[in-house]
């Protein structure tokens, strides 16, 4: 299995780690820290340093709670940290949800979109799918500022599997081939603790679907309420989270703390290789 993310094609033998880079002020774990042109930069080829095979750049807050930004503004937060690193030597991601923003980072050289919003904007998947760059179709139950209100499922999994199956045929429609998509359950986008616990536990039976499964647990208020820790002291359970999700079938690890992460994954792998 591979995944095409633009000029690049990535291999799915071991799970890939993706290096996480807000450019935002209000971002759950490391707002305000990379608003600085100079900083995300830094910080990406940093990340790519330490062996992230993907850096995703976000420039608008999905945490719980977060008020929506205007598209000017995600752009002019966006778009010159895109364009510095147009010579990474690994795909670069954006996260949005918003139509003009793919299309201006996609113009500017993004290789994969991230979508919480899993192209259901009107416009979205045409905006994508004359390119050959890689997207994440996310599930999210509500929107980011009300999605944590008492969020009900009657089985979690089930519904947020046919979710993912139904954008998967979706994107197929509008002509985005099936080796460019990526499918992530969405941990904590109207998600109860009890409810991620599920996802995590039977994560195995969201890996069907033919195209490679992207997990996001780096750092979660989840975390948070198992271990009674911070974001910035969670480094331990997300690895531990991260490893979970790479026996249950992750392909695709998105984290804020790539070296430890990569070390991680590495243990675990001499292990089943042995």
């Amino acid at each position: 299995m591979f995944l095409r993310c633009g000029r690049f094609s990535l291999p799915l033998e071991r799970p890939l780690v993706m290096g996480v880079v807000n450019v935002t002020p209000d971002s759950f774990s490391d707002g305000g820290k990379f608003m600085d042109r100079e900083a995300a930069v830094a910080h990406a080829r940093r990340m790519v340093e330490e062996g992230a095979d993907l850096v995703d750049v976000g420039a608008e807050s999905t945490r719980p709670g977060a008020h929506a930004v205007s598209e000017d503004e995600e752009l002019r937060r966006l778009m010159p940290v895109l364009e510095s690193l147009a010579d990474l030597p690994v795909p670069v991601s954006v996260d949005t949800r918003r139509v003009r923003v793919m299309r201006q980072a996609l113009a500017a050289g993004a290789s994969m979109i991230n979508d919480v919003q899993a192209l259901q904007a009107a416009g979205a998947p045409e905006a994508v799918a004359a390119s050959d760059c890689a997207v994440c179709l996310m599930h999210m139950k509500g929107d980011p500022r009300t999605m944590q209100k008492d969020p009900q499922y009657g089985d979690v999994v089930s519904e947020v599997s046919a979710f993912l199956a139904s954008r998967i045929a979706a994107a197929q429609a509008s002509g985005i081939a099936r080796e460019r998509l990526t499918v992530d359950p969405g941990f904590g986008f109207g998600k109860a603790l009890a409810h991620n616990l599920e996802l995590l536990r039977r994560l195995g039976e969201l890996a069907v679907h033919g195209v490679p499964l992207l997990v996001g647990l780096s750092r979660k208020s989840m975390l948070g309420a198992m271990t009674g820790r911070p974001a910035a002291d969670r480094l331990a359970p997300s690895i531990a989270a991260a490893l979970l999700a790479a026996h249950h079938g992750a392909k695709i690890l998105r984290v804020h703390d790539v070296r430890e992460t990569r070390d991680a994954l590495a243990v675990w792998q001499a292990l089943r290789t042995a």
